[in-house]
């Protein structure tokens, strides 16, 4: 195991043929998901196993973490500083959260999984948040689905328990801080924020006849739709 770090088109070819394979591992993940939960409800029953519950606890972590750093009074209306405390824990307790969900026999990946997760939440230099550090968080649920710490009969809880309680806690953030939209395509883009919700959230509505309150819940809060509407 290594520790990760950003690559780039320049790589060399043996670097690029990584990338490609780290690539398609990746949506190789995005896309068995997204079988997974086809035509599949929020409330439907579906196996939770401890791997899962540890990453719920984490994320609880994280969110506890900003009851308790509140946002700082500062002239500027967006990008409140606090951010930077609250990014300062992760940044430092990563690893220690991490190795709370990897076994004790795999604990030479920890480090290189924690890059995914600090990625994750925002960049704590431009307090923004963007649809690549949601693709930070898939990776790192992909990554402990490699070492084998979830298995193919975690596809449900992985999507309705872990990321659904991401989609929570980064929701939390992205209010209590202000912070901005990291590239934002404005118009052109689905949500400022995230991407992947509309990806699972259309799958669940395939072959199924489902309320649009248990699709809606699942997408980003700034880009609901009423049930009425959708319906009229």
């Amino acid at each position: 195991m290594a520790e990760s770090e950003r690559q780039t088109e320049t790589c060399g070819k043996e670097k690029n043929v990584c990338l490609e394979q780290a690539y398609a591992d990746y949506m190789g993940f995005i896309l068995t998901l997204n079988e997974g939960i086809k035509g599949q409800k929020l409330t439907c029953e579906y196996r939770v196993s401890e791997p899962i519950e540890k990453l719920v606890a984490l994320l609880n972590t994280l969110d506890r973490w900003i009851d308790e750093t509140p946002p700082v009074d500062q002239p500027s209306r967006f990008g409140n500083k606090a951010f930077r405390t609250w990014y300062s824990k992760l940044d430092q307790g990563a690893e220690n959260l991490v190795a709370t969900v990897i076994p004790k026999e795999l604990a030479a990946a920890v480090p290189e999984v924690a890059v995914y997760l600090k990625e994750s939440v925002g960049n704590s230099t431009r307090i923004d948040y963007g649809t690549g550090h949601e693709a930070a968080f898939a990776a790192f649920l992909c990554c402990l689905c490699k070492i084998g710490v979830l298995r193919v009969d975690d596809q449900l809880a992985i999507v309705f328990k872990v990321f659904n309680r991401y989609l929570e806690v980064m929701r939390k953030l992205q209010k209590t801080y202000r912070m901005e939209p990291a590239g934002s395509q404005g118009v052109w883009g689905l949500d400022d924020f995230q991407f992947l919700p509309f990806i699972w959230g259309s799958s669940q509505l395939i072959g199924a006849s489902v309320q649009v309150l248990t699709i809606l819940q699942f997408l980003p809060l700034d880009k609901r739709i009423s049930a009425k509407s959708l319906t009229e």
